[in-house]
């Protein structure tokens, strides 16, 4: 009896490519191209008229790069002034959107919660509000005469002009505590610099502006998140919780010692999308302040933005994109280093030595 053709292994790789070639060209068309062009824009002199692949258009290797980065001037400035804006803004927001989707997570999946699916809509609901809508909003909370300041008026504070404000957070409690005065800053720290930036610039922590901006981007992606975290703590198998509230587990301790391990890999997943999704902000800025006050909330991407578009400075802009690229591929390597599982990785490199042992003992 004749085999059938469909069933002919030789034929089934042959579907799988037919499948997956319409992917494969749509991502060769819109990501990898274009990446491969803003590469060769990074190492050209490309004007930004005509064709990148002109002739008029000459390699010049690494110049855009060593102008950035090692040049003293005001793109330096800006550059390394973006990467401390946005370290802050890392610290600031990665910690507090992760931390605050748990809490959420773990409160509206309590069985004795009545009406947890509208919670769970109305925590999730910012999250799919456009992101320009929530800025302009944001925009008339935080005004100088805005609801924000309006309510800490109740309780005889006078609010800031958050928008406007170019005041770091750092300089401002070192102030309040007596360890500096904010108007004549100590020279130790002004007179020394690292990176085009005094040491006094590197501590200014987030400015008031930035911090507003903070705060609605917590508040925007921490229903996001919500929901992982949701999925995962209604994978815990319930018997594992249910034999340590028979050893005599308080709810704390259930937590701490059942629930935080089994959400080991999604806080590891959250705390990736965080960073990448923070160290590449740009709407909010570009919404919001455009940089300002005092460049206090200008960023990377924003920078690179506005250096391609508006200065026509495109290797430049296209430097600071490969420059953010390698940052945030470092810093999540780092942290998946730091979040790994000790025990689990231990395994594998004790199995990775048997291995290589008993290729040893084999005889040639």
């Amino acid at each position: 009896m004749a085999r059938s053709k469909t069933g002919d292994p030789m034929r089934q790789p042959v579907a799988g490519w037919l499948f997956v070639t319409p992917m494969i060209i749509i991502l060769g068309l819109f990501l990898v191209i274009p990446i491969g062009m803003a590469l060769w824009v990074s190492v050209s002199n490309w004007s930004g008229r005509g064709s990148p692949f002109g002739g008029n258009t000459e390699f010049i290797g690494l110049k855009n790069y060593s102008d950035l980065l090692t040049k003293q001037g005001l793109a330096r400035q800006d550059f390394m002034t973006s990467l401390r804006n946005t370290f802050y803004y890392v610290l600031g927001v990665v910690p507090l959107q992760t931390v605050l989707a748990l809490l959420l997570a773990v409160l509206v999946n309590q069985r004795w919660l009545k009406g947890r699916t509208f919670f769970r809509t109305e925590l999730y609901f910012p999250s799919v509000v456009s992101s320009v809508a929530i800025s302009l909003v944001f925009l008339f909370l935080f005004a100088g005469s805005g609801a924000i300041n309006g309510v800490l008026a109740w309780f005889g504070v006078h609010g800031p002009n958050w928008f406007a404000d170019p005041r770091g957070l750092i300089h401002l409690l070192g102030n309040w505590v007596g360890l500096w005065n904010i108007d004549q800053p100590p020279s130790g720290l002004t007179g020394t610099k690292v990176l085009n930036l005094s040491l006094w610039e590197w501590v200014k922590g987030p400015s008031v502006a930035m911090t507003s901006i903070m705060l609605q981007v917590i508040w925007t992606t921490a229903g996001t998140f919500m929901l992982m975290f949701i999925a995962a703590l209604q994978d815990l198998p319930t018997e594992v919780e249910e034999a340590a509230m028979v050893d005599g587990a308080t709810a704390r301790q259930r937590f701490w010692n059942v629930t935080v391990p089994h959400l080991r890999p999604t806080i590891l997943l959250v705390v990736t999308l965080g960073i990448i999704g923070t160290w590449q902000v740009f709407d909010q800025m570009y919404v919001m302040t455009q940089g300002g006050p005092a460049k206090t909330t200008l960023t990377p991407a924003y920078l690179s933005y506005s250096a391609a578009f508006d200065a026509q400075k495109w290797g430049r802009g296209a430097v600071m994109a490969f420059v953010l690229f390698l940052l945030i591929f470092g810093l999540t390597q780092l942290q998946r280093w730091l979040l790994r599982d000790k025990d689990a990785a231990r395994e594998k490199k004790l199995a990775r030595e048997q291995r290589r042992a008993a290729k040893k003992e084999v005889p040639a």
